[in-house]
């Protein structure tokens, strides 16, 4: 039988800040892990990680939850679509993402 475990946020296993205005920490459980994402009012993909990640668009494939803030993601296709409080999103590789709020967005970045 397997046993519980506990972690949380407050202590991850992993926290990478690869621009100062975006962190993300991670935790593991199991092979399984959750990432919570933590983006700094003003914030922007194409100003922020784009230079990090030396590609014209975020290239990742998100499922999400957002937990706080309010972003505007604008496809390389043109689609955007709002994303608040509450939304759970899937947004394919190809985009960019900022900051409509002027507070931190944070949101918990699911693996699928």
């Amino acid at each position: 039988m397997a046993s519980m475990i506990k972690k949380n946020f407050n202590k991850p296993d992993d926290t990478k800040q690869p621009s100062a205005k975006i962190k993300f920490e991670t935790v593991e459980l199991n092979g399984h892990t959750l990432s919570r994402v933590t983006c700094d009012s003003g914030w922007r993909w194409s100003v922020d990680l784009k230079p990090v990640f030396n590609t014209d668009s975020c290239q990742i494939d998100h499922f999400l939850y957002v937990l706080s803030g309010k972003m505007m993601v604008k496809s390389d296709d043109g689609q955007e679509l709002e994303y608040e409080s509450g939304d759970i999103a899937h947004i394919p590789p190809g985009h960019d993402g900022w900051d409509i709020a002027n507070e931190p967005t944070v949101w918990l970045e699911i693996p699928h």
